[in-house]
Formats: structure tokens, C-alpha cells, sequence
């Protein structure tokens, strides 16, 4: 079992929450103007990078409220959890380094 802080309840079991993909994923200006391929770019494609991720979470087993985290992906280890209003948070060399195998 896996707690997840969250940013308005606190700590709760990770089965209370749902994965929402990427965050600070802009929506295009002018959807209407895209080609059917760039369209399904914007839908589709995401990275998948080994490291820190910025991710979208919900809290739908409590307040419901969506807030963005930073997440180690090989790890799984939180790293950041702030308000989806907010702006990314920069993380420490240390975290960092942790994160790509290096040493603390």
C-alpha cells in the first residue's frame, strides 16, 4: 500500500485516487485549426520518461479535487504534490540526481 499526500485531505490510501496523465499539458488555442494529425498528437502522445514526471492526480475517493505531482517513475516516490493552479515546482540537485540512479 502506497499513501498519496493529498494537497487538501492529507494522507490517504493510494486506492483512493486515479491517475490522470501527464500535467502542464496545454490545450491548443484553436482546436478547429488542427489537422486531424495534430489533433491526435495533442490526444495521444505523451512522454514516458524514466525519472521525474509531472502527473495529474484526483482525489475521487475524497474531495475530488484534481492537483498535479512530481513522481519518481522508476521508484514511485513522490517528490512534490501542490495544486493543480500552481506552477511546477523545481526540485533540489539532490532529488534529481536520486531520481536518474545517482547517489544522495
Amino acid at each position: 500500500m502506497m499513501l498519496i499526500d493529498c494537497p487538501n485531505c492529507g494522507p490517504r490510501n493510494e486506492n483512493e485516487f486515479k491517475y490522470g496523465g501527464e500535467a502542464h499539458v496545454a490545450y491548443p488555442a484553436d482546436p478547429s485549426a488542427l489537422s486531424d494529425k495534430e489533433w491526435s498528437r495533442y490526444l495521444f502522445y505523451r512522454q514516458n520518461k524514466k525519472g521525474i514526471f509531472a502527473e495529474r492526480w484526483v482525489h475521487a475517493g475524497g474531495c475530488r479535487k484534481w492537483f498535479n505531482a512530481l513522481r519518481d517513475t522508476v521508484t514511485y516516490e513522490f517528490k512534490a504534490i501542490y495544486q493543480a493552479s500552481e506552477p511546477r515546482p523545481e526540485l533540489s540537485t539532490t532529488d534529481i540526481r536520486s531520481a536518474e540512479g545517482g547517489t544522495r
